[in-house]
């Protein structure tokens, strides 16, 4: 694992920026699974001005490890907001978006497998330690790419768009740990203390995030408010 601790929003999107922008530079497909939700909105914007329109990252194939469905929706809310954080205002082409849906997720781990596997992903923490779509008390480390029900009776927050009875799917911690290079962002104080509860202490399905300690190549970046309680 390895730690880089940055002053605060701006620098970590910028050193989040270039680690992306160096996978994605090789002479060569990439496989990309970037992450929706407020973390990255920096880093996106950064990208959009080198990306766009270049024929430089033509070989960029992007991916999303979670969706939830939307009712009378076309696409579910991750490539929703994938889109208009990033696919679309780098006029990324259709044919390099590969959208991960509850139609089709029991094919994700063989579709990425012919497709080359992926080369990077790019992930946030809930504040309550789940990564990607993995919940606590919902997820098992043994899962792939899987289909969770909502219940009702979640002991983790959940989103008003998440209906009881509504299933949305994620990868799983075994789709998630073939990643050749996972980055993990994180900013702000109010999850530092997740931050060391995933990162330094055990591996523990009470927070799924805990096993990303355990991938060979995994590479956290933080804001100083989000490493304050780390162990230095």
């Amino acid at each position: 694992m390895k730690i880089i601790i940055e002053k605060n929003f701006e620098a970590m999107s910028e050193t989040t920026k270039n680690i992306l922008l160096g996978h994605m530079s090789q002479d060569k497909r990439v496989n990309l699974s970037i992450t929706a939700g407020n973390t990255p909105v920096e880093v996106y914007k950064k990208m959009v001005e080198i990306v766009k329109d270049s024929p430089n990252y033509a070989n960029v194939h992007y991916y999303n490890f979670d969706e939830i469905p939307v009712e009378n929706q076309a696409e579910g809310v991750t490539i929703t907001d994938l889109r208009k954080l990033y696919l679309t205002p780098a006029n990324i082409n259709e044919e390099n978006i590969h959208p991960l849906t509850v139609e089709n997720y029991a094919d994700q781990d063989k579709r990425l497998a012919m497709d080359g596997g992926l080369d990077a992903m790019l992930i946030g923490l809930g504040g309550d330690g789940h990564f990607c779509g993995n919940m606590p008390t919902t997820t098992s480390f043994e899962n792939l790419t899987y289909k969770i029900k909502v219940s009702g009776e979640e002991p983790w927050f959940v989103p008003d768009m998440m209906e009881t009875g509504l299933e949305f799917v994620t990868m799983g911690p075994v789709s998630v740990m073939r990643v050749k290079h996972l980055i993990l962002i994180v900013n702000g104080e109010k999850k530092a203390e997740m931050v060391k509860n995933v990162l330094q202490g055990p591996v523990t399905e009470e927070y799924p995030a805990s096993v990303l300690q355990l991938h060979p190549n995994l590479t956290v970046i933080l804001d100083e408010e989000a490493a304050s309680k780390l162990d230095r």
